[in-house]
C-alpha cells in the first residue's frame, strides 16, 4: 500500500484546518505562538507520519522496519518548541497551556498522518472548547477572586508605580506580579500588572478609573 497523490493533499489539508483552529483561539489572545506556528506544527506533524509510512510499505520486504520509529520523535523533538513558550516572571510561570497545545497539535497532526481522523477531529473539538469555556468555569470556581491582566503606558517618574500601587490597594485589587518596559520614546513605560480581583469589581469600570490617574496615558486588558 502506498500513498495517492490525493490522500496526501487530503491529509495535509486537513492537518492544516485543525491546527489553524486551536491556532485561532491562541493567535485571538496574542500568545506566542499563534495560527502560523500551530499549522506549521500540525502540518509538519502529519507530513513525517506520512513519510514514516510510506518509507514502511516501501522497505517492509527488504529489512525489519517500524513505522512509528521517525513519527515518535516528533513527540519528544516538540518539547522543545513548547520549552520556548514558557516564561518564567518572578513567581509566576506563563505560556504552559500554549506549550499545551503545541503538543496536542503535533499529536493532531500524527493523527491525521496516519489516517484516523476520527480521533483527530474529536481531540480538536475538545481542545478548542477547552481553550474557549474552561477559563470561564476556572473563574467560576476561583471564588471571590480572579487572576486579570492590565497593560498601561505610564509616565517614568519617581513615585508613579507607587501612585498606581495605592489607587488598585484603595480599590480591593492585589498585585500578583508586574512587569516593565522602557519605551523608545525614554518618558514613558510600558507597565503590565498581574492582579486579583474582586468578583464585585468591573473590569471596565477600573481601566476608566485607571486612565484617570496622573500620569497614566493609555490602559488595555491583557486576556
Amino acid at each position: 500500500m502506498t500513498f495517492t497523490e490525493y490522500d496526501v493533499v487530503m491529509r495535509i489539508v486537513l492537518s492544516c484546518v485543525l491546527g489553524g483552529l486551536i491556532g485561532l483561539e491562541r493567535e485571538s489572545l496574542n500568545k506566542s505562538a499563534g495560527f502560523r506556528t500551530h499549522i506549521l506544527v500540525c502540518v509538519g506533524s502529519a507530513l513525517i507520519m506520512i513519510v514514516s509510512q510510506e518509507i514502511y510499505f516501501q522497505y517492509r520486504h527488504d529489512t525489519p522496519m517500524d513505522p512509528a520509529r521517525i513519527a515518535a520523535q516528533v513527540v519528544s523533538g516538540i518539547g522543545f518548541l513548547g520549552a520556548g513558550t514558557i516564561m518564567r516572571e518572578g513567581a509566576t510561570v506563563k505560556g504552559l497551556t500554549t506549550a499545551a497545545t503545541l503538543w496536542v497539535v503535533a499529536g493532531v497532526g500524527l493523527a491525521v498522518g496516519a489516517g484516523v481522523y476520527f480521533g483527530a477531529l474529536v481531540t480538536t473539538g475538545v481542545v478548542f472548547l477547552a481553550l474557549i469555556y474552561l477559563g470561564k468555569v476556572e473563574r467560576l470556581m476561583a471564588g471571590v477572586s480572579h487572576y486579570q491582566s492590565l497593560l498601561l503606558t505610564i509616565d517614568n517618574r519617581p513615585g508613579q508605580l507607587g501612585r498606581i500601587g495605592c489607587f488598585l490597594g484603595d480599590h480591593g485589587v492585589n498585585i500578583h506580579n508586574i512587569q516593565l518596559k522602557q519605551l523608545k520614546e525614554g518618558h514613558q513605560i510600558l507597565m503590565e500588572v498581574d492582579v486579583i480581583m474582586p468578583n464585585d469589581l468591573d473590569m471596565q469600570e477600573l481601566m476608566h478609573m485607571l486612565a484617570d490617574v496622573p500620569g497614566v496615558h493609555q490602559v488595555s486588558h491583557n486576556d
